[in-house]
């Protein structure tokens, strides 16, 4: 990220703290997962701070007299930014800038929000972006006005097409986010047609931490060219691939916007439609980065956040990816004892692809089931009915009717059987 003159990019320094049970290891591992955010949405990070801290200081959050050492810090070091791993309350930003106005201070969510709108493509993601912003930013007008005047530029103030101006009231704002969610009603509305056709067909969501390789195993299982780029939320918008296994099976796979801790709500909300993806797929894969220190939490994190959108089905496949960057062998034994069920790949150099898509049959397999029906001859119309999206085993001709025994998903067989009994 450049600053307003264009030239050199943003200076910052990391915020974290470690209170209650969260210890400074733990804080500062947190810290080099929001180094590669800044760094993502184009900073320079100069530096780490940990402050231990028995209770949040209303005020700064860390106290007074940390917050002006933080200020004069960055002075020091020519840095425009200070970066909190947690949210901050508008008071509490406000109460930072009357300390400087030469330092921005933002937390986490803000960050995460510069990414999105960096990255987003379609109408829908630019739409879900800018909702998520716009209820980031209405509780914070009013006590950061002065401060949302200066900031014209630069990390977490970067203006997107149609958003609102600094000076326009709450009650403009509301107005524009009410546009927005009907708008994104309409967007749906159109994807929900466009989708309508693989509704029918087995569907298979892949789902993971930011940056665990999702859209790399996607390119390896469908041979399709999706964007990838080493950095995280690099991909935002929903990508459909078909695949066909063989003659009677096909399915359509979608890589969506990764996860990420402490995601912050306003995009989870907002993305809630695009996710919807999630929800309706016959089988959802979860992707992790096998060769990461933070295995667990990632993992942890893509529970709760399935959790949050209520993405409880049962058809679930864990895959762990990047198992070529793992060079410990007993770190490896280790991740196979505790998840014996987990299916080990490396998409980059599409090692054991095909035990996937084994496993992913087989999966499909329990979806399935034979049936036979008899059609007349003469019934052209229901004769192909009975043959669309089945195979047909075997057909057998009778004196006035063809008997077919065909095999397929659930619900198309039974909607077959239901519709040729009801003739």
């Amino acid at each position: 990220m450049e600053n307003k003159s264009g030239t050199t990019p943003e200076r910052a320094i990391l915020v974290g703290v470690a209170s209650g049970s969260v210890d400074p290891a733990t804080v500062e591992t947190h810290l080099e997962e929001l180094e590669l955010l800044a760094q993502t949405a184009g900073a320079e990070v100069v530096g780490h701070v940990i402050q231990r801290m028995r209770r949040i200081n209303p005020a700064f959050f860390i106290g007074k007299g940390k917050a002006q050492q933080l200020i004069q810090q960055a002075h020091e070091l020519d840095c425009q930014l200070l970066i909190f791993d947690d949210d901050l309350h508008p008071g509490q930003i406000k109460n930072f800038q009357q300390l400087s106005k030469r330092v921005k201070v933002i937390d986490r969510s803000a960050l995460i929000l510069d990414i999105f709108r960096k990255h987003a493509r379609t109408r829908e993601a630019k739409t879900q972006v800018e909702l998520a912003h716009l209820q980031y930013l209405l509780p914070r007008l009013t006590r950061m006005w002065t401060h949302l005047e200066r900031q014209m530029g630069g990390i977490g103030t970067r203006a997107g097409a149609g958003e609102t101006q600094i000076e326009v009231d709450r009650r403009l704002i509301r107005n524009r986010i009410a546009h927005l969610k009907r708008e994104l009603v309409r967007i749906e509305k159109e994807r929900s047609t466009q989708t309508a056709r693989r509704k029918t067909g087995y569907r298979v969501s892949l789902v993971g931490y930011t940056n665990a390789g999702k859209s790399t195993l996607m390119n390896a299982i469908t041979g399709a060219e999706v964007f990838i780029e080493d950095q995280l939320f690099a991909t935002l918008d929903t990508t459909v691939r078909k695949v066909v296994l063989d003659n009677s099976r096909e399915l359509f796979i979608s890589d969506t916007v990764g996860f990420i801790r402490k995601l912050p709500h306003h995009l989870v909300a907002s993305f809630r439609s695009t996710l919807a993806e999630i929800t309706e797929s016959d089988l959802v894969i979860v992707v992790a980065d096998a060769s990461s220190d933070q295995l667990e939490d990632h993992l942890e994190t893509i529970r709760r956040v399935l959790g949050e959108l209520q993405a409880t089905r049962e058809n679930r496949l864990l895959v762990f990816n990047k198992i070529d960057r793992v060079t410990d062998p007993d770190q490896l034994q280790r991740l196979k004892n505790r998840y014996p069920e987990a299916i080990w790949v490396s998409a980059k150099h599409r090692l054991r692809i095909d035990r996937l898509l084994q496993a992913i049959a087989d999966t499909m397999e329990s979806r399935y089931t034979t049936a036979r029906v008899e059609v007349d001859y003469a019934d052209g119309k229901t004769m192909a009915l009975v043959q669309e999206g089945v195979e047909v085993m075997q057909r057998e001709l009778l004196e006035d009717r063809l008997r077919l025994t065909i095999r397929g998903r659930r619900e198309r067989v039974r909607k077959i059987l239901h519709q040729v009994q009801s003739k």
